[in-house]
Order: structure tokens, then sequence, then C-alpha cells
């Protein structure tokens, strides 16, 4: 994997959990609102904007990285999103790591290295 592509994929990953965190803080405040009050509460948030805004720029990082790589190699490395969005969970939201979740990260590690040296 040269440079050029190694940089994309690393950009994709920052930006794809970037996103997801910021999904997950715009969901997790408390709007003290239901209904579609609370979807109106939540849409003038700057977290929910943060969010909507990552994934359009990683949408076309995404197309960049893709452009650079086959589908399937692609695909496999984009799986690593999974371990740092799972790593993320737990350092900025406390969400729980259990076994089956770190068997996971380990195995989807694996199949991502594997597939990295291929490229």
């Amino acid at each position: 994997m040269n440079l050029a592509i190694a940089a994309v994929w690393f950009l994709t990953i920052v930006i794809d959990t970037v996103g997801q965190l910021a999904f997950k803080a715009a969901a997790s405040e408390n709007t003290q609102h239901d209904g579609i009050a609370h979807w109106k509460a939540m849409a003038i948030r700057p977290w929910i904007w943060i969010g909507i805004t990552s994934y359009i720029i990683e949408f076309f990082t995404w197309l960049i990285f893709l452009s650079l790589v086959p589908l399937s190699d692609g695909v496999m490395l984009g799986s690593i999103n999974i371990v740092v969005i799972l790593i993320a969970g737990r350092l900025f939201f406390n969400e729980k790591l259990t076994r089956n979740r770190l068997i996971g990260v380990i195995l989807i590690s694996l199949g991502v290295t594997v597939v990295g040296l291929g490229t």
C-alpha cells in the first residue's frame, strides 16, 4: 500500500469516526421534548450538523479511496472503522467492551492486517 492510499484510508477512518461520535453525541443529548419537538430540538444542535457534514466529506473521501484500490480490498480495509468506532465509543461514551466484542475487534483487526499487507 503506497503512502497516498494509506493517507486517504486514514482520512476516511478519522472522518467516519468523527461522524459517528457526533451522531452519538446528538442522540445522547437530553432535549426534554417528545416526538417531533425532540427532532426539531436536535436539528438545531451542532453535533447533528457535525455528523452530517462528516458524512458528506467521508462520502467523497471514500470515493477517492475506492478509485485507488480494488473494491474487495477497499471494503475489507474499511472494516477497521468498526474497531476504531468501538474504541472511540468506549473512550468518549464509556460504552461496554465485552469479551465477545473484544474477540470481534481482534478478528477484524487481523483480517484488515492480512488484506492491508496484500495490497
